[in-house]
């Protein structure tokens, strides 16, 4: 048997009449070998952008397109990450920053605004939810702003008023206590409201209210003084809300 290990079979080898034994192959050497081989990572990968930048002369042509490329894989993931970590708070604005914060906010950028008085306790309420949702959801941009820095004499039934913006425009609103969800308003039924206007994204998979009429006529009493209130205060809303 050429392939046992015996004297003979040594000594005909060394003579060449038969060919050199092979070695056992080490499984778990080769394993380790591979794990190395596959954990291998060049230096460029392990940089940020102000490194790369300092380093660049260091690395040879080869390198040059696949550092290119990487760079700009790099930005992109740092644009997005500011992005998310741009807002995530629902911030206090008044009525003199509302063109500057909500009418000339970037165009990707979805706008909510509550216009709340503190008195109410509906509008406690949805500020309180309105953090929440802006921690859940940060490349949104939620706001609130005390109704009588923007508009003067706006009626209590209209409160609160949660207004959604993009590209400078209304692209929602929910006026008064009925519209906005209820005294017994809940955050996720506040988050199926905004996503349903486009403003943000949820997980939820279906209305929290499903099968539960939340949208009702204001009492007539209430429309008139709304209405009213509407047309006196169109022109103080003009300096502030676009």
């Amino acid at each position: 048997d050429p392939n046992e290990d015996t004297e003979w079979n040594d000594i005909l080898r060394q003579f060449g009449i038969l060919p050199p034994k092979e070695n056992p192959k080490d499984e778990n050497e080769e394993m380790v070998l591979r794990l190395q081989k596959e954990a291998e990572v060049k230096p460029y990968e392990r940089m940020n952008l102000k490194e790369l930048e300092e380093a660049e002369d260091d690395f040879d042509e080869a390198d040059r397109e696949a550092i290119e490329k990487y760079r700009q894989q790099r930005l992109q993931e740092w644009k997005c990450l500011q992005r998310r970590q741009k807002y995530r708070e629902l911030r206090e604005i008044c009525g003199e920053q509302y063109v500057k914060e909500v009418t000339n906010a970037p165009k990707d950028v979805w706008v909510i605004i509550h216009l709340y008085r503190s008195s109410i306790p509906m509008c406690s309420l949805v500020n309180k939810h309105l953090s929440l949702l802006a921690r859940k959801f940060p490349e949104a941009k939620f706001l609130k702003a005390a109704v009588d820095s923007c508009i003067q004499n706006y009626h209590d039934s209209c409160l609160p008023t949660l207004l959604v913006y993009r590209t400078a425009e209304i692209k929602g609103r929910f006026i008064g206590v009925t519209q906005c969800g209820g005294i017994y308003l809940k955050v996720e039924e506040l988050e199926w409201k905004l996503a349903e206007v486009g403003a943000i994204e949820t997980d939820l998979e279906e209305n929290p209210k499903k099968g539960i009429m939340n949208m009702m006529t204001l009492p007539v009493q209430n429309i008139p003084a709304c209405e009213a209130n509407d047309t006196k205060s169109s022109d103080a809303m003009k300096p502030h809300i676009t």
